[in-house]
């Protein structure tokens, strides 16, 4: 018995990025990410009060259920979301049940979503070449912007930076600026750090601009639509975003 191999049955996930984001030598360049099949032990990370206290419980999960050799910090997030929604799957079945109150009546009702139902976004392929970064003429201004899209890591230095703001504050700072911060590479060819975080603070991005970017930078950055459609017990149609509650997973 001592010698008995045990072994876990693994899939292979598309990536909502087909890996077009990412340098050819990078592992997540074929579009791919093996994952397991949730166990015992993806339950304890769960289930675990401090990981839950810190908000890592679902990383945490997620870099254990993967078996492809990547930097989980490297993923982007529309990738990391689809990766969060294949994990669902295999752990419980594509049957994903949520309640939802139906405001003509005020009744709570159960509704079954079948998560298979959910597509990556569309977008425009030609534009993407194994690199993460893409060029914006900003209509108004008319200075040129580069952009990436974010992966993990920038969103938790994002995180980490609206934390001081808020600290140092006392208040909620502005979450589209930061973000902006973070994203925007360059300007007018300048990759200088400085001069990207001068041209937002110092008010030369124009808020129409800023609209039009920001809009440019959804309509580029793949992920998985979770938008859904369902109807209730008296007919009533619904569109909403997919509630992922607690009890998602």
């Amino acid at each position: 018995m001592a010698d008995q191999k045990f072994t876990v049955p693994t899939e292979l996930i598309d990536l909502p990025s087909k890996g077009l984001l990412y340098p050819k030598e990078s592992a997540l360049a074929s579009g791919q990410v093996e994952m397991k099949y949730m166990t015992a032990r993806e339950e304890d990370i769960l289930t675990n009060v401090n990981l839950l206290r810190q908000g890592l419980a679902i990383e945490k999960m997620l870099i254990s259920l993967i078996k492809s050799p990547i930097n989980y910090e490297e993923l982007t997030l529309g990738d990391r979301n689809g990766l969060l929604i294949a994990a669902r799957i295999l752990a419980y079945g594509k049957d994903y049940k949520f309640t939802y109150k139906n405001t003509n009546t005020g009744e709570d009702e159960v509704v079954e979503y079948d998560l298979q139902n959910l597509k990556y976004k569309e977008v425009d392929w030609s534009k993407f070449d194994n690199k993460n970064e893409f060029e914006f003429l900003l209509p108004h201004s008319k200075n040129t912007v580069t952009f990436k899209v974010l992966t993990v890591a920038a969103d938790k230095k994002i995180d980490e930076e609206m934390k001081g703001l808020k600290k140092n504050l006392g208040q909620d700072a502005g979450i589209i600026s930061t973000r902006l911060k973070h994203q925007i590479t360059s300007v007018n060819g300048d990759y200088s750090v400085k001069t990207v975080r001068d041209f937002i603070d110092q008010g030369y991005l124009l808020s129409r601009d800023s609209i039009e970017l920001r809009k440019y930078i959804e309509s580029v950055t793949p992920d998985i639509d979770t938008d859904i459609a369902f109807t209730l017990k008296d007919n009533t149609e619904v569109s909403t975003g997919l509630p992922m509650t607690a009890d998602f997973f």
